[in-house]
Order: C-alpha cells, then sequence, then structure tokens
C-alpha cells in the first residue's frame, strides 16, 4: 500500500475538520467542545477551554465581535447559538484561577519589546511570555488596555479587568508605562539594539518614529505581511489596529494579530519558516459537512437579565441546541464503521499500519476483513472517500504478503471451489442447438437458494428468446475477489472468459447482482444484461398469485445500487406482478444485507447487525431479487421473498420460506446440475454417493451453521472413523468421538450409531494451518 495514497485518502475524511464556528473564529476557539461541557451543566471545564484560548477571558468575553455566529450552523434549524454569551457563561459560573494556562519554567535567552499595552500588544506579551521569553511592554499612558477601560458597550468593571491582567504578573511581563516610544529616551531604533524582536501594536497612530528604514504606507502606517505580521525591517513585526486603521476596531482580530505575530517571533528564533503550513490560520470555511435536515429548528435562548448575561440555567439550556457539528454521514449508515468506535481516517491509519507490520501479530486484519464492500459510505460521504476499496486494496496487501489468517476466508473460497468443480459447474448450448445467441449464467446462490427457479428461468429464456439460449453454472469468483485472493479471482474469470468464447462469444444475462457486478467491472468484453431487464422486455409468464402479497418492501442489492435501469425493471415487474413496493431507501442508498464482502465470515456479529438494521427498516415483508439478501434476512427472522417465488413460486406464502443453510446450499447446486443433465440434456449424472442418513437435531444442526460445518464434512469424520477405527467412545454417554483433517481444517464429531445411520450429537472444528497460520 502506497503512503501518498493512504494520506490522500486520510485526507478525504473530513470528519476532524473543526466545525463552521471554530473555523470562522479568528482564534478557533474549540466552540463544540465548550458547548459540550455546559450542556452537562460543567461550567468549569467549559472556563477551562476559554481560559485556554482566551489570554483575558473576562474581557474578552464580553466585549468580543463574535464572528462565529455569523457562520453557526444552528441558523439552518432556527436561529445561530449565541456563543459569546456561552463564553460569558463559562466565566461567570465556572471561573477558577487554577485553570488558568501557567508558563514554562525554563526560560529563553531571547527578549522581546512589545511597544503598546492594548489587546493585541498584550496578546502577543502573553503568548511570548508563556514560551520562557522575556517580555518588556512599553506604553505611553498611565494604564495598560485603555481602550477596554473606555468600554462603553456595556462598561467593563475594573475588577474584571484587574483580574484579567492577573496574568502579567504570573508570567512575568515588565510593563513601562508612561513611556512613549519615539522620544529621545526611547526609540524604535534604540529598541532594536537592546531586544531580539519588536512587535508594534501602534494603534490606527502611523508610525512618528523615524529613526529606523521602514516601510510605510500612503497613511504613515508599517506595511504588514497579513500572513506573518512581519514588516521591512527583519527584527520587527506589527499588528491590530496599526493593520486596519481608525475605522475599524475587531477585539478579537487585534487578539489574532497579537497572538499570530506571538508566533511568528518564536519562529523566526527557532529558524523556522515564518510561512509555513498557516493556511487555516485566523477565520477560513471548514470543510466539515454536518446534516442540518435532521434538527428542528429551535429559536435562541435570550438572557432573562442582558446586563447580568446566562443564568446556569439559561446557558445550559442554550448549549442544549449545539447540535453538535460533526459529518459521521458513513458512520450513521453503516455497523462495521460504527463497530469499531471510530471514523476511516483512524481506521485508514490504523489498517495501513497494520500493513506495514514486518513482525509480529496484524490485530487489525479483522476490521479491514469486516466490511462489507458495499460502497454506501462512498456514496453518502460528501468527499465520496472509497473507503471500501481501500479496505479491499488492504486485503490484496494482506494476502499477498501471506500475512492474512486463512480462516477468515477459508469457508467461502472452499464453498466456491465446489461450486467451479464437476458437482456443479458446467456450459451447455440449449438442447438441439449448436450454437448460443444468449447465455444464461444465473450465478452459485440463487442456483443453492433456489434451484427450481433457476430450472424454471432457464426454460423460460429459451422459450422466449431466439437464437439460442445457453446454460452456464458456476461462480463468478466474487468470493476471492472480496477475499483478496486476486489470484483465484483472475483464475474463475478466465475460466468463464473462455467458456463464453468457445460458446460463440454469446450475450450473457445473470440472475444475480454480485455477477452482474463483477462481469461489467472486470470483464468488459463480455456483453451483460439482468435477467430483470430481459423480462421486463420480453414479459412474464402467466402468474396466479395465491395470496394478496401486499404490502411488500423492495431491498434493492448493494451490488445495483447504481444500476438505475436494473431497479427500475424490476419495479415494473413487481407492478405488473400487481405489486406496489415501498421503498426502503432514498434512490441510490439500499445498505447491504451483511453478505457482502464476506462480512458474515470475518466477523458474524456484525454482519447480524447490519441485516437486523435493515430488516427494520419496514414492518411490511420484504422482496429482493438478490438470492443471498433473502436467505439473509429468512435466517434472521425477517419475512422475505425472492422476485422469482412471485414468478415461478409455488408456495402459498413464499416469504416463510426458511434459510436453506450451507449444507443444502451445496446439496441444491449438486442436485440441480444432476436435475438438469437428466431432464434437459438427457446425459448422464454426476455419481451420487450412497450415503449414511444422519439424524441431526434442530439444536446441532444451527450449531454446525454457526461454525461453518456442512453435513458434508461430518459425513466425511464419521466415514473415516468407521473406515480407520481412530475414534475414541466416552464411557458415559457411549458416544463415539472422532476428528478428520481433509484440508486446513479439523473437524471433530461426537456421534452414535443408529439403525443404519448415525445420529449426531455435537460438531466442532478448528481453523488453523499449524506452524504457518494464526487462529481465528
Amino acid at each position: 500500500m502506497e503512503r501518498q495514497r493512504v494520506q490522500e485518502l486520510e485526507a478525504q475524511c473530513i470528519e476532524e475538520q473543526p466545525p463552521a464556528c471554530t473555523a470562522g473564529c479568528p482564534i478557533h476557539l474549540d466552540v463544540r467542545g465548550m458547548m459540550d461541557h455546559l450542556r452537562k451543566g460543567d461550567f468549569a471545564s467549559g472556563f477551562g477551554i476559554v481560559a485556554r484560548f482566551l489570554p483575558f477571558p473576562s474581557i474578552v468575553s464580553r466585549i468580543c465581535d463574535h464572528p462565529c455566529e455569523l457562520v453557526c450552523k444552528r441558523a439552518e434549524a432556527g436561529e445561530p447559538l449565541r456563543i459569546n454569551d456561552a463564553e460569558r457563561a463559562c466565566v461567570d459560573h465556572g471561573f477558577k484561577a487554577s485553570a488558568l494556562p501557567r508558563p514554562q519554567r525554563a526560560q529563553r535567552k531571547r527578549r522581546i519589546a512589545i511597544v503598546g499595552a492594548g489587546l493585541s500588544g498584550l496578546t502577543a506579551a502573553v503568548d511570548l511570555g508563556m514560551k520562557g521569553y522575556e517580555t518588556v511592554v512599553f506604553e505611553a499612558k498611565p494604564e495598560v488596555l485603555g481602550r477596554i477601560r473606555d468600554w462603553k458597550r456595556p462598561p467593563l468593571p475594573a475588577s474584571l479587568i484587574e483580574t484579567d491582567l492577573e496574568v502579567l504578573k504570573t508570567v512575568g511581563i515588565v510593563v513601562r508605562a508612561n513611556t512613549s516610544v519615539g522620544d529621545d529616551e526611547v526609540t524604535i531604533a534604540s529598541l532594536v539594539d537592546d531586544f531580539d524582536a519588536i512587535y508594534l501594536g501602534l494603534g490606527s497612530r502611523p508610525v512618528l518614529d523615524h529613526s529606523i528604514d521602514l516601510q510605510l504606507d500612503e497613511s504613515g502606517r508599517a506595511v504588514i505581511d497579513p500572513l506573518t505580521f512581519a514588516t521591512s525591517h527583519p527584527k520587527v513585526f506589527a499588528g491590530g489596529c496599526h493593520r486596519y486603521g481608525p475605522a475599524v476596531y475587531s477585539p478579537i482580530m487585534s487578539l489574532h494579530d497579537g497572538r499570530y505575530a506571538a508566533m511568528s517571533i518564536d519562529r523566526m528564533f527557532q529558524g523556522a519558516s515564518l510561512s509555513a503550513n498557516r493556511e487555516t490560520q485566523g477565520p477560513y470555511q471548514t470543510r466539515l459537512f454536518t446534516k442540518t435536515s435532521v434538527y428542528t429548528a429551535l429559536p435562541a435562548i435570550v438572557p432573562a437579565e442582558m446586563a447580568q448575561g446566562y443564568s446556569a440555567a439559561e446557558a445550559v439550556e442554550e448549549a442544549s441546541r449545539c447540535f453538535p457539528c460533526h459529518c459521521l454521514e458513513c458512520v450513521k449508515v453503516c455497523e462495521y464503521l460504527a463497530h469499531y468506535g471510530s471514523y476511516p481516517k483512524r481506521y485508514i491509519r490504523e489498517i495501513y499500519n497494520n500493513d506495514c507490520i514486518v513482525m509480529g501479530a496484524h490485530k487489525t486484519n479483522r476490521m479491514a476483513n469486516t466490511c462489507s464492500l458495499c460502497g454506501l459510505c462512498e456514496a453518502v460521504c460528501p468527499e465520496h472517500l472509497p473507503m471500501a476499496g481501500f479496505c479491499q486494496e488492504a486485503r490484496q496487501s494482506m494476502v499477498q504478503k501471506g500475512k492474512m489468517q486463512s480462516s477468515f476466508h477459508d469457508f467461502p473460497l472452499r464453498d466456491m471451489a465446489f461450486s467451479n468443480s464437476d458437482a456443479f459447474a458446467m456450459a451447455r448450448h440449449q438442447p438441439g442447438s449448436t450454437a448460443s445467441a444468449f447465455l444464461f449464467f444465473p450465478g452459485c446462490q440463487l442456483a443453492a437458494s433456489s434451484p427450481d427457479h433457476v430450472a424454471a428461468a432457464y426454460q423460460y429464456l429459451g422459450e422466449r428468446l431466439s437464437g439460442g439460449v445457453g446454460l452456464m453454472l458456476g461462480c463468478c469468483g466474487a468470493p476471492a475477489h472480496w477475499g483478496g485472493r486476486e489470484d483465484l479471482f483472475q483464475s474463475a474469470l478466465g475460466t468463464i472468459s473462455a467458456q463464453w468464447n468457445d460458446m460463440g462469444r454469446p450475450a450473457i444475462i445473470t440472475a444475480c447482482s454480485s455477477c452482474y457486478r463483477v462481469f461489467k467491472d472486470n470483464l468488459p468484453d463480455l456483453p451483460v444484461s439482468s435477467i430483470w431487464s430481459v423480462l421486463d422486455e420480453i414479459g412474464l409468464p402467466p402468474v396466479t398469485l395465491g395470496r394478496n402479497l401486499q404490502p411488500l418492501a423492495i431491498h434493492d442489492p448493494c451490488t445495483t445500487r447504481q444500476e438505475e435501469a436494473v431497479q427500475k425493471s424490476v419495479r415494473n415487474l413487481l407492478n405488473h406482478l400487481g405489486v406496489s413496493p415501498i421503498e426502503l431507501n432514498e434512490p441510490g442508498l439500499t445498505t447491504c444485507c451483511g453478505f457482502g464482502g464476506l462480512m458474515s465470515f470475518a466477523n458474524p456479529d456484525v454482519a447480524d447487525k447490519t441485516v437486523d438494521r435493515r430488516a427494520k427498516d419496514s414492518d411490511a415483508d420484504y422482496v429482493t431479487y438478490c438470492a443471498m439478501c433473502r436467505d439473509n434476512f429468512a435466517r434472521r427472522g425477517k419475512p422475505a421473498m425472492h422476485i422469482l417465488d412471485l414468478v415461478f413460486g409455488k408456495t402459498e406464502n413464499p416469504a416463510a420460506r426458511e434459510d436453506p443453510g450451507f449444507s443444502r446450499r451445496q446439496e441444491n447446486r449438486a442436485r440441480l446440475k444432476n436435475m438438469l443433465l437428466r431432464e434437459v440434456w438427457h446425459e448422464p449424472m454426476i455419481d451420487e454417493q450412497d450415503l449414511p442418513e444422519l439424524n441431526v437435531s434442530p439444536k446441532v444442526h444451527a450449531l454446525a451453521e454457526k461454525r461453518l460445518i456442512l453435513l458434508s464434512e461430518v459425513r466425511d469424520v464419521i466415514a473415516h472413523a468407521e473406515t480407520t477405527s481412530e475414534k475414541i467412545r466416552d464411557s458415559k454417554s457411549g458416544h463415539f468421538i472422532a476428528a478428520f483433517r481433509p484440508h486446513a481444517v479439523t473437524y471433530w464429531v461426537e456421534y452414535s450409531l443408529e439403525g443404519e445411520g448415525f445420529a449426531v450429537h455435537n460438531v466442532y472444528s478448528h481453523r488453523m494451518k499449524v506452524g504457518t497460520d494464526q487462529p481465528s
């Protein structure tokens, strides 16, 4: 996995982008964090945040011009938050001197002169003093913060100002009042000689001291770099009202200028670039997306006593209006992303770090394998981050490095091998034909779930389409693709492509949405259509429904999420059948059933949550056109039917059809092939062994399903034990216990003789390759 690509993907995730209020604040106050504390009534922690960002919290919380409120997302659902009033509430109800920042103990040798003791100059002084620099403030008036002391909107109590100014003593800042820089005693030139850096916070006054060569604008103020606050002199920086002129005064922008000028001075001392990595300095537009349409519009809470500010109760009520702003659109719709408690940027980093491990356990393999690869996250993401593609890439990388536990995908890969073996796979022209204009590829899962529907659909296509309709049974290779086994996947595609060429390159008709997707994405030369589009065009056979099927909710398979034509054809067919389907989601936003990406094998609990979540979207029975979706719903107790149940089904209540389970799925495939060979092509069948009867209770059968143990494998264990006598007898129960390892899995069966067959009492297995693999 390439590091640059990983970094690009991480950058696409916007969850760590700041909320609009924080991005719009010149000093990026953590408004979301502050509101979160206020919502809980924790004013002390709220004050801790305010004090971390504001050097003079009591003053600024009362006079801030709060540009953050202009961009507050709450305005899209009601009125913007009264953020400045909330700041003041933190100070009024949560002030603690112990929460104020403390300076570094180590003193640095550099000395800085601050000219002007306004809000800009004192902010620069405090920030630099906190870093351990010796800082001296020169002020022409008798007191600092002259403009603030004269504040009339409303007037600020002197005691409040003095409380905030205690920080100057704490930091050790020297204030030289009644000292006008420019007099004979103190000039800018003398400061340049005596100090390592100078910050000019002169207010809107022009520079009257010309003792150094300083570039000035037409009004006589220093020309200032708006990013670094540097002037034409390498030691001199400037900001505050000196940058804007007398017509504009913004307390928060004055604080902004002093803070970032201090950053430039510190960088200069460190020998670092003054301009690097400052793209998000000051107010900017965030990339964070917040879906505000889901929130109820609420008015702002106005303080009952404006002069007194919020009461504690009012502040909590107002803070409760904060959403708070997050994206997490993907996490909201995906059980996999929610399961690990974070969001894609962090997952990408964890998975990448896991991929880079040379020695030790690869603990994040399960995380990468749990993704269903359905792509819903990408569909809802404002930045369209392809998390599914990344997870699949990670799987491929781990397989190539030999660091992927085989236990995750061993079972579905062996099931795929069965589907592509002589037990199921075949390719034939239509009986009586030597060429095929069409080739029906039903897929392995429909054949496993409803073999009779495959036979009926093939017969009907043969009757309605001219030019010959061939049949190809097998697996498209999707399980290998999902499992990162590109070697097996390409082998399966190569076999399909070769057989397609041998049959004259006919148009392929698929009945499986995964096969349809695999062919479209990986075999562009194959002309592929969905059977639903074909049936929509040629019409359905006469259908008599056994009962009133309405209402039915339609579930679109995730692999056809963007296939609008296929979805439309399915709905046309349902309408023809007299069904007006209930839509479960907005177009293009269907969810996964929990089978895709082999999720159910890597993390069954998350797969169950995924299908259960989808099942709760409607109380109606479901209809779908994916066999695995239908069977997964049935497995979890959700009444669901396949659309072919309505077309070719013979049961009174097709939604009550049970999940066939893994064992019967393989048996159904083999039985379908033998039936077609016997009844359609009149060819010899695959030899069917005379198998012993197994008596398996529902409890043991469910256990076998959960542990991915097929009844054919149970028979193999018993046959091996009875043939070799490699078994032990439990003296208490009289049962036999036997084991057999036909491949990378060892199976254990507890059984007893029962007539001419066997009763199975327990089954279990361990899935590891001793010495070369890790346990699952």
